[in-house]
């Protein structure tokens, strides 16, 4: 049994690891409301420019967006991977992963050539070392997701897409469930479904007069949509990220209490072993006088 001297030692460096996943926790519960709340803001407007484009769409039938036209073939795909750049978020981002290389083999085994985005740091990292195409990337995103920062690299994906270079893109990412739950989504971003711009018919079918034409409304129409839809994604991963990092902590710190109860119990046995023995030797000590 060990002395309990070293065991008193192993009880504070446990202590001080509690105390530090204990403020991680906190960090993430901060976090996570601000998070939350930023992804449930970026779906109304996503759903707002869905629906103008559908309504738009119906009103000229003759102009078919490209985004909406699906290719004959399938030669070559286009992936946005959505990760964390921090690690201490339990299994997340290797879900998501997991998820990736499945999708990734099964073009492999049908001669499908991919074209990968990475958002976040751990993502890239691992796509990197994986061997996979990656055509651009973006790392430290921080707490707050910036359009601006995101539109350069999709981009890459979305003029392959125009200009007949990639027949179909995909988006990889874990979607906010609640805060207990987070699951990983693979979603067909491009081409878009018939169903996708279709008008809400809950809605009023607005006549738009549009400048400089519908043709052009519609092309900005779409390209916002496609953004916001990357927008939304990544807020999603960032609200999953800061749960999965509470949930994390506060299972580190739980354990971290467990082993400390359990080094307590065993300190104070090595102790009265200790004191037991000390006694033991001063009797036999007297005795033998």
């Amino acid at each position: 049994m060990p002395g309990f001297k070293e065991i008193g030692t192993k009880i504070k460096s446990v202590e001080n690891t509690r105390k530090i996943t204990k403020a991680m926790e906190m960090v993430a519960v901060s976090k996570m409301r601000k998070a939350q709340e930023r992804m449930r803001a970026s779906r109304p407007y996503a759903e707002r420019v869905r629906n103008i484009a559908g309504h738009l769409a119906e009103a000229n039938p003759d102009y078919v967006h490209p985004f909406m036209v699906r290719h004959e073939s399938l030669r070559r795909a286009g992936l946005v991977v959505i990760s964390t750049d921090k690690g201490l978020c339990g299994g997340m981002n290797t879900n998501v992963l997991r998820l990736v290389t499945n999708r990734m083999r099964d073009y492999a085994r049908a001669g499908v050539a991919v074209d990968v985005v990475a958002v976040g740091g751990k993502g890239a990292g691992f796509l990197n070392r994986f061997g996979a195409h990656v055509v651009s990337q973006v790392v430290a995103l921080g707490d707050t997701p910036h359009l601006e920062s995101l539109i350069g690299p999709v981009k890459v994906l979305t003029d392959a897409y125009l200009a007949d270079e990639l027949d179909e893109i995909r988006i990889c990412y874990t979607r906010f469930v609640n805060t207990m739950a987070q699951e990983p989504v693979e979603e067909l971003l491009i081409p878009m479904g018939s169903e996708t711009l279709r008008a809400d018919r809950g809605a009023l079918l607005l006549d738009y007069l549009c400048e400089p034409d519908a043709q052009t409304v519609i092309d900005e129409l779409v390209a916002n949509y496609v953004e916001a839809l990357i927008y939304r994604a990544v807020a999603e991963n960032m609200a999953s990220e800061q749960s999965a990092r509470r949930m994390a902590m506060k299972a580190a710190t739980d354990n971290a209490g467990n082993v400390i109860g359990e080094l307590t119990l065993l300190y104070n046995k090595s102790r009265q072993a200790s004191i037991t023995q000390e006694i033991t030797e001063i009797v036999s000590g007297a005795a033998a006088v």
